[in-house]
């Protein structure tokens, strides 16, 4: 796997973990603001499968980050974001992987269409400040309240082979992500 001239995480990460290849993924959070909720969804299939998260995936190799989070929302919750913004950047490292996870997260505060389960995500609407961490990754509860301030972030996470147990962790506020 050759190095993604998209990625940014040579900018945050050891020369270790550089050497390490990266895959890219988005993960995106739809907010009514409105009425102080988030939309997640439970992971039907795959990765993450039973896991309420974020909508995301996979960024294509002829797209944007930022495009590939907009496809991703689309076509597993039903919505197009109309504004998007990158709020943090993620890197996980599991023992069993010899390749990083790179996560551009992202949040949506204005979006049109209604939310409708696919084959891969069940969506349902959380209050922003009553999240179940308890069925989600383990990493979300340690930056979601960056999330809920607006604060832009960078976190980096290794876990155990049973993708539940952190080992090691870094999380720090940044002002930007231009990197």
């Amino acid at each position: 796997m050759h190095a993604d001239p998209r990625s940014v995480a040579r900018h945050v990460e050891d020369a270790e973990h550089q050497a390490m290849p990266h895959r890219l993924y988005t993960l995106v959070f739809p907010f009514d603001q409105a009425q102080a909720r988030v939309l997640l969804g439970m992971k039907k299939r795959g990765f993450g499968r039973n896991k309420l998260n974020g909508f995301g995936g996979k960024v294509e190799p002829s797209e944007t980050i930022a495009q590939g989070a907009q496809r991703e929302l689309a076509e597993e919750s039903g919505l197009t974001a109309t504004k998007i913004e990158q709020c943090g950047l993620l890197l996980f490292y599991f023992e069993d992987s010899p390749v990083a996870m790179e996560v551009h997260v992202y949040a949506v505060r204005e979006f049109s269409g209604h939310a409708v389960e696919t084959e891969e995500m069940r969506p349902q609407w959380f209050g922003m400040h009553d999240m179940p961490f308890n069925q989600m990754w383990a990493d979300d509860e340690r930056w979601w309240p960056y999330m809920l301030k607006a604060q832009k972030f960078v976190g980096r996470f290794w876990f155990k082979a049973d993708q539940a147990t952190i080992t090691r962790e870094e999380l720090r506020p940044v002002e930007s992500l231009d990197f």
